[in-house]
This record gives structure tokens, sequence and C-alpha cells, in this order.
């Protein structure tokens, strides 16, 4: 009495005939299956939110978030755009650069980009100090021609520490004897791992005078790197900081550098929820097939409903209130063990590990052995949002149907 109709109707059909109250058996598997798809779902974006997360600490960890750089050629006034930078407060860290295209050979020869930095300024906008797997960054000393590999590169050329690389720049000298390349030896001092094959295989590191005199720039640099306070404000900081330097300028910031590989990511996610999403619709599926059976069961209890005044409308909410709250107890039920799930994957990884002998994602395959999960509010909200609206949808007709039952048909073999 303290209870609108439809809804204690609705209720009390959740429960089975018998005495012990629990769910029927019908309620029970499509509030079982509603659950198993929306945990599938938390767990997959969980997975994919924390391979996005990893991958875009180690890549911009090793990128600037923003570059200043010459148009016609190296940027000579370079201490300027630093002392400026450094006045700014959105600007966290500026380190000037010298950076050219080579081929290094050893065992092998293989193209990189060859970077020249000042080991005391690098750590203040790239994270590649704490990279080093052998050697220092500061044992890049001008004049003594040190270089510091990636692993994958110095695997490539089968070098380690102490030994000679010679780097090869694309430009011509004109000798007595003719026409030769510029070259220079290296001593190889260092081995840094990024965990991204586009630095550990594609990218060394020389002190930037080494670098100025390989390439013969004099005391020019190709550009400033920045580390900023808010990356995805890098773009109008960078073209702000340019407007107070006098002369044309080249502004670039990470995102247009990666955007490609951010945006890739971006629409894997986008597919996988989609994808999975048929998970939930199937489940909603379920959900129709239990109210069908259920409205063909109690057709005789919707006839009585409606001699004795419950009208279509009436009928109709009761079946909507049964088949939502099963609806949303899955979905509860789901996201709880959804994120329960992604807490705890990696030991559910390393439990299948010991059953099958195997391991699934070896680290000396994959960059990434096993990230960890991260949980987004907003992709919560989204699967609960399209749960509840499948299943809304999975009542209509159910409903629909038991509202257009004829009383006097349905009595007439009772």
């Amino acid at each position: 009495m303290f209870q609108p109709l439809s809804l204690a109707i609705g209720l009390r059909y959740l429960r089975a005939k018998r005495r012990s109250g629990f769910l029927s058996f019908f309620s029970m598997a499509s509030i079982l299956g509603m659950a198993l798809s929306v945990a599938a779902l938390v767990a997959t974006l969980s997975v994919m939110t924390g391979f996005q997360e990893e991958l875009r600490s180690r890549i911009l960890g090793m990128v600037a978030h923003a570059t200043i750089e010459g148009i016609d050629g190296p940027l000579q006034n370079w201490q300027q755009a630093i002392d400026i930078a450094k006045k700014d407060p959105r600007v966290l860290g500026a380190a000037p650069y010298v950076e050219r295209e080579a081929m290094i050979q050893a065992g092998r020869v293989q193209g990189a980009v060859i970077r020249g930095v000042l080991p005391d300024e690098e750590p203040k906008v790239s994270e590649l100090a704490l990279k080093m797997t052998h050697g220092h960054l500061s044992d890049l000393k001008p004049g003594a021609y040190n270089i510091i590999l990636g692993k994958e590169l110095a695997l490539w050329l089968g070098v380690g520490v102490g030994d000679k690389v010679t780097v090869f720049v694309p430009e011509l000298n004109t000798t007595p004897v003719g026409v030769l390349p510029k070259m220079r030896r290296f001593t190889v001092v260092g081995i840094f791992e990024a965990g991204a094959q586009e630095f550990d295989l594609g990218m060394a590191l020389v002190h930037m005078q080494d670098a100025q005199r390989l390439t013969r720039i004099g005391d020019g640099v190709t550009g400033v790197r920045l580390k900023l306070t808010d990356l995805w404000n890098a773009w109008p900081v960078a073209v702000d900081l340019t407007r107070q330097m006098q002369g044309l300028y080249r502004v670039r910031d990470w995102t247009r550098d990666h955007e490609n590989f951010f945006r890739a990511l971006k629409m894997e996610k986008t597919m996988m929820f989609i994808l999975l999403s048929l998970l939930v619709a199937i489940a909603a599926f379920n959900l129709v097939s239990s109210l069908v059976m259920l409205v063909q069961d109690k057709q005789a209890d919707i006839a009585i409903l409606r001699t004795i005044g419950l009208t279509p409308g009436g009928v109709m909410r009761v079946f909507i209130v049964q088949g939502m709250v099963i609806g949303v107890a899955g979905i509860v039920i789901g996201i709880v063990g959804g994120v329960l799930l992604s807490y705890n994957l990696v030991h559910v990884v390393h439990l299948v590990e010991s059953i099958t002998g195997s391991e699934l994602m070896p680290a000396d395959v994959y960059y990434i052995s096993f990230p960890a999960p991260v949980i987004e509010p907003l992709d919560l909200l989204m699967i609960a949002s399209l749960a509840f609206g499948l299943c809304l949808l999975a009542t209509l007709y159910p409903a629909w149907r038991a509202s257009r039952t004829d009383p006097a048909e349905a009595l007439r073999h009772e």
C-alpha cells in the first residue's frame, strides 16, 4: 500500500513461487548474463586505457612538449629563447638541441637520428636520464666524441659500452682525394631503454658541442625543447613565446609529432568498445526472452489484473519495472565485478600462465609485458548508460505484448 501498484507487482514477479524467496531461474540467468557482459567490457576498456597511458608516458617521457626551431637554418639566438621561456610560469624547463639524421656503422649499418644535448639541461625537458641502463648522461663530455645508443640500436650494431662506432652524416666534403661524406668515430659510453622502438632503435645521443662540430652549424642549434606545466596547452604556449622573440620560427608540439599514433590508439579503444558492446546486446536479448516467457506464464494473472481495473499502461509498467530491476542488478554486479577483475587481472594472468605453463606476453617480445589497468569514471558511465538503454529497449516489446492480453481469451481455459 505504500508503493505504486505496478512497482509492487513487478517486484513480486521477480521472486520464485517457492517459499525460499530466491530469484527465479530466468531472472538469475538474465542478471548473470548482463553482469558477465558488463564486467568483460569494463575489464577490457581498463586494460586498453592502461596500454594508452603506458605508451603515452614512455613516448612523452622522451619527447618535448613543444619545440621552437629556426626556419631557414640553425637557431642562432637560442639563448634568448631559453631566457624568455624561463620567465614564463607555464614552462617547467627549456633546453637546446642539435638533431640530424645519420648512418651509424659498427658490425652493421643502421640509420638513426643523432641528437646533440647538454647533459645538465636535458633532464629539464625529458626523462632520458632515468632511462639509462648502462652509463650516465653526464658521460657525454664536449670534445670527447662519446655517444649513447638506444638498446635495440646497440644490439643491432653488436656493440656495448667502450666500443667504437662510425657516424656518417648526409653531407659531402671536398678533399684533395675527392668528395667524401662527413664522418666521425665515437665511443659508446652508455645505453638507454625508452621502451619504444622509435627511440630504442632509431636514436643516439651525443654532446651538443660535438654535434655542432659534426654538422658544422657553428654556435647555432636546431631548436629549443620545452617542458610545460600543461602538455595539452603546448601549442598556444609555444606560439606565445615565439611572439616575444624577434624573427620567424617554426613551432611544433607533441600532438603534431605523434598525432597519428595516439589517434590510432584512441580508435582501437573505440572499436573494442563497439565490438564488446555486442555482448551487452546479447544479454539484453536474453532479457527479452526471459520476459516473454514470464508474460506467457502470467497470462491468467494479467487477465485478473485487467478485470479489476489495471490499465494496459499499468500492465506495461509492471513488466518494465521487472525488466529494469533485472537489468540494473546485472549492471551493478557487472561494474563491481569488472572493477575487481581489473585490479586483480595480473593475478589472473599469472594463474593462467601457471596452468598452461607458458608466458602470455613475454617481456623479451613485447615492449609492454602487462600494463596496470586504468579505470576511468567516464568509461564506467558510458558502459552503464549503454547497458541501461539496451535493457530499457529490451523490456518494451514484452511489456507491450502483456498490455495487449485479452482477459476473456486468457481466462477461457482457466
